[in-house]
């Protein structure tokens, strides 16, 4: 399992960053959660990224747990940097 600390610098609001989010999430084998003060939800989930809301600047954790993971993890990460 990989947990980590990253800051939202995406610049793009609304709903199409969070449903590229989900769509880079689905293609991993990994399970992947997001976490945002004490809320956790299935990256993976469309409906569940929606309540989070990512706003530029926002620190959220993210934790990556599986046989990809590393590469999971590295995907997410590009994708929120804003590369």
């Amino acid at each position: 399992m990989i947990t980590k600390n990253v800051d939202v610098k995406i610049n793009e609001e609304g709903t199409r960053p969070i449903a590229k989010l989900v769509q880079i999430a689905s293609q991993y084998q990994s399970k992947v959660c997001i976490k945002q003060e004490n809320k956790t939800v299935n990256a993976k989930s469309i409906m569940g990224m929606m309540t989070l809301g990512l706003v530029y600047g926002q620190t959220i954790d993210i934790e990556v747990d599986g046989e990809d993971e590393s590469d999971a993890m590295q995907g997410i990460e590009t994708f929120l940097n804003g590369d």
